[in-house]
């Protein structure tokens, strides 16, 4: 009798053991069900609001800033279509090698759709000005993200916003503070100049074409302490000019992009533009580097707030700071080392 009280003791202690076992377990599914699907609304750079069920994993970006952006985050392995000529971007090569196997989605003339649906992404980041196209892959249940940063303030915006919806706030927060704190680093050394030399910085198809004020390129050569001379082109990005206009401007530095069409001995040898103070004076620079375009609104843009601000004030800022803070910042965000040769210094 004694045994079979035992018994049923034991029976009752197991059942009871196993229902509140069983109530952990479900406990805990619950909470880790709860942490993967929590919901992510933002509001992309032309005004959507844009509801992921949790943060993306696997993206298709069509836009090189986007791209290069999330390799700094250290998303490369999560994505999965990117824009075209892939193989063109040293960057890639370098920190990325995986994305030029990738499929190509479309350029900054449109984007294909279908090899977009196939890919089954979880968000597709667009720029704006392929926005058009958002209706198309939303009417698939696909997430479209735009984006728009082409001035100082939208990149921060656009890093905040990536970073928020893959869930790498954290590494995000981390090249914003990079930023500012060089950013402030320049302002402080160029509060006081007495001078602000006046900048030209051509465009990528012909070097009769300049930024105007609504883009990034303006808002770097007034942080390095020079004067944008195209900064009262209000209209649209990059605009045609005349060689009489940029004569009329006179800069005393001309700045020929590295994606350029055109070599520097084009705009030096131009017979219109021989009494240009920039020309007379053997002041016809390149603008870094050959691993991306430091005039891009990319992570690497800082680099060219710190090298324009050496070549207009090398009294403020030497070579070797800068050069220091180029190689620090790809191992930094981007887990290579450079060279100067590869950063075409």
């Amino acid at each position: 009798m004694r045994n079979k009280r035992i018994l049923s003791l034991f029976i009752v202690f197991t059942l009871v053991l196993t229902l509140f076992s069983g109530c952990t377990n479900k406990e805990e599914q619950n909470t880790d069900a709860t942490a993967s699907t929590t919901e992510i609304t933002v509001t992309d750079q032309i005004g959507r609001t844009v509801t992921l069920d949790k943060p993306a994993e696997n993206i298709v970006s069509s836009y090189y800033i986007s791209t290069a952006l999330l390799v700094a985050l250290g998303l490369e392995d999560n994505l999965i279509g990117i824009e075209a000529k892939a193989d063109t971007r040293e960057l890639y090569r370098l920190a990325a090698p995986n994305l030029l196997e990738l499929p190509a989605v479309g350029s900054g003339k449109g984007i294909n759709i279908e090899e977009i649906a196939s890919l089954e992404p979880d968000v597709v980041i667009i720029p704006q000005k392929l926005q058009d196209s958002v209706s198309s892959l939303e009417e698939l249940g696909i997430p479209v993200l735009v984006v728009d940063p082409e001035t100082l303030d939208n990149f921060k915006a656009c890093v905040t916003l990536l970073s928020t919806v893959t869930g790498t706030i954290e590494k995000g927060d981390a090249l914003l503070s990079y930023y500012d704190e060089k950013m402030d680093g320049v302002k402080e050394k160029t509060a006081k100049l007495s001078t602000r030399p006046s900048v030209y910085l051509s465009g990528g198809s012909e070097y009769l074409s300049t930024c105007t004020s609504k883009m990034y390129q303006n808002d770097l050569i007034s942080l390095s302490g020079g004067t944008n001379v195209s900064a009262e082109l209000t209209n649209g990005y990059w605009q045609k000019i005349s060689a009489e206009q940029l004569n009329v401007w006179a800069p005393e530095y001309i700045f020929a992009v590295s994606y350029g069409e055109y070599e520097l001995d084009d705009i030096k040898n131009d017979p219109a533009l021989a009494e240009i103070p920039a020309i007379k004076d053997g002041n016809v620079f390149s603008f870094p580097s050959n691993i991306e375009p430091w005039d891009y609104p990319t992570p690497s843009s800082v680099l060219g707030v710190l090298y324009l601000t050496h070549v207009l004030h090398p009294e403020i800022y030497s070579e070797e700071e800068y050069l220091k803070e180029a190689t620090d910042f790809y191992q930094e965000f981007f887990d290579i080392a450079v060279t100067k040769t590869d950063l075409g210094l």
